[in-house]
């Protein structure tokens, strides 16, 4: 299975651009380790977790995730 909705960026390291290292987002209880890994992994967030991501960075869903057309 194919996703058909991915991140645009590597939210990892847009994260560290506006301050939050792993270890801050860890320390502070940012986000969770399961949160966390699906980032790295380009697994989809909950709603919740992008929301808080987008308010973390001030970026709108679209500058975050984009629709793939499912290649036949």
């Amino acid at each position: 299975m194919f996703l058909l909705i991915v991140y645009k960026i590597d939210v990892i390291n847009e994260l560290k651009k506006h301050g939050y290292s792993t270890y801050k987002i860890r320390k502070e209880k940012i986000f969770t380790e399961g949160q966390l890994q699906h980032m790295r992994d380009n697994k989809l967030l909950t709603h919740d977790a992008l929301d808080k991501l987008c308010r973390l960075t001030e970026l709108q869903p679209g500058d975050i995730l984009e629709y793939r057309k499912e290649e036949k």
